[in-house]
């Protein structure tokens, strides 16, 4: 007998559709699986036959043969533990075929035939209702993530058991419902780093706003402890909120990685990741076998934070180049192409020099010019000049901290930073020089094209000013962009300022 079950595979972020096909032959009795499955679905023979033993199920003195498809696609993972034990059942007892045809079955079985949650259940779901099927039954353990897909009635089972009463008409399951968006606003509010309690910081500060209304990438020199990791971990509080398309692609990323904060899931907060400076090229940018995302994807519409910029490993981070421009990831292997999304904001924390007071009016330097260069050399020019923003952050005194009255609040400062991005519809990363240099004045364009020949600056780094000063006149409410604009974002490239 043939009987066939719906499933599905996570490739990156995104899932494919399987057939799980069983056929009852003749033969000696045995139990092999074809169509590409990796070690992990290949142990799920042992898996699924325990589980079938819990429930009484004894499995036939026969051949049991078991079809991945299609055939050409690699299938990794235990997420079609259920899949598969619900096709051999129906292929050796029989199960209502209208039931299989419609469902997406999706979790991984304990010994005792218990669902354990999977990872990337979101995009399995979306993936089913692409395919056109009306249900699909996952563990409990996802039961938040489902609540965010409309289209497919989602069932949440604790065991197998369950389901195949289910399937079998004996009894029901829990149908998964609910307002993602009321739980996702009745959540409890984390506390996150106010800006308000950075104190004495206020170039910076100004800086971090800019960042935030402009999208821009951000790279902080300052001597150690002058705050640049706080000031990092700030700029999350001052974003505006995701959009509902934004949030269900950062949402989908997240469960495709196994992270399952409800306030990502539905929302709240934009992701902050801030990779180990040990982290290799694949941990940074995504792949391993079978393929998964990276760093940047974890961070795609947030903030990803590299501190300590020059002690990353040079193939990891110089990946970075053609990401800050693209806004993607694709990675290649011989039997698969995979795009990841990769668009963060890249805000990156360094040392003036290696032991951190180079240019400190208050501390001796004790590195010479050599060790300054080598320090320095270990980020490349081309990475350096791909941040928007080049700010230096000097050190403050304990007296300053003290006596400083506190600046504005996160929430004063988002409304602002909203309020400037519903300007700058027409300034993305990828605008071309004409819609640029629309609406500046000509005696600010001959400012930075002054400051562009002085300093010596790339045909990259002009772009990367005039989209800044854009920012700038966008926050100051201005319609046209002025010379002072202009010569802020000059401002900002210090490490173009430094003599070569």
């Amino acid at each position: 007998m043939l009987a066939t079950a719906h499933a599905a595979c996570l490739i990156g972020i995104e899932a494919n559709p399987v057939q799980v096909e069983v056929r009852l032959g003749e033969g000696l009795p045995g139990f092999d699986i074809v169509g590409l499955p990796e070690r992990g679905v290949k142990e799920s023979r042992i898996r699924v036959r325990a589980a079938l033993e819990s429930i009484g199920f004894a499995f036939p003195p026969r051949h049991l043969v078991l079809n991945l498809a299609p055939g050409d696609l690699p299938k990794s993972g235990a997420g079609l533990d259920l899949a598969i034990a619900v096709a051999v059942l129906a292929a050796c007892e029989g199960l209502p075929a209208d039931q299989l045809s419609n469902t997406l079955l999706v979790g991984e079985l304990s010994l005792s035939g218990e669902l354990r949650p999977v990872r990337g259940v979101l995009a399995l779901l979306r993936s089913a209702r692409e395919a056109g099927l009306r249900n699909a039954i996952i563990p409990e353990g996802n039961r938040q993530e489902a609540m965010l897909i409309e289209g497919v009635s989602v069932h949440s089972a604790p065991h197998v058991g369950a389901v195949l009463r289910w399937l079998s008409g004996e009894a029901p399951l829990p149908e998964i419902t609910g307002d993602a968006a009321e739980l996702g606003a009745s959540l409890a509010e984390e506390p996150d780093r106010d800006l308000g309690a950075i104190r004495g910081q206020e170039a910076a500060r100004r800086a971090l706003e800019i960042a935030a209304a402009g999208s821009h990438h951000m790279l902080l020199i300052g001597s150690p402890g002058a705050g640049k990791t706080m000031l990092a971990r700030a700029l999350p509080s001052i974003l505006p909120p995701p959009s509902a398309e934004e949030a269900l692609e950062i949402a989908t990323i997240a469960s495709s990685a196994g992270l399952r904060s409800s306030r990502v899931l539905f929302g709240r907060q934009r992701p902050f990741r801030a990779p180990h400076h040990t982290a290799s090229a694949a941990a940074i940018v995504g792949g391993g076998e079978p393929i998964r995302a990276g760093e940047l994807t974890l961070a795609h519409r947030g903030v990803l934070f590299l501190d300590e910029l020059p002690e990353f490993r040079r193939d990891a981070i110089e990946t970075l180049r053609t990401t800050m421009e693209e806004g993607e990831v694709v990675i290649s292997r011989a039997r698969q192409r995979v795009r990841l999304p990769a668009e963060p904001m890249v805000v990156a924390a360094m040392n003036p020099c290696p032991c951190g007071y180079h240019g400190d009016p208050t501390r001796f330097c004790r590195c010479g010019e050599l060790q300054i260069a080598r320090y320095r050399g270990r980020v490349s020019g081309p990475l350096l000049d791909r941040f928007d923003l080049q700010v230096a952050v000097p050190r403050v005194s304990a007296r300053t901290m003290r006596k400083a009255t506190p600046g504005e609040s996160s929430k004063v400062v988002q409304r602002r930073v909203e309020e400037a991005r519903a300007r700058l519809s027409s300034c993305g990363a990828r605008a071309s020089l004409e819609s640029l240099t629309s609406n500046v004045a000509q005696e600010a364009l001959t400012l930075l094209e002054l400051g562009v020949e002085h300093l010596k600056m790339s045909a990259r780094a002009y772009m990367k000013a005039l989209r800044v000063a854009h920012t700038i006149a966008a926050l100051d409410e201005s319609s046209e962009v002025l010379p002072a604009h202009t010569a802020e974002a000059l401002q900002y490239r210090v490490l173009d300022r430094e003599p070569a």
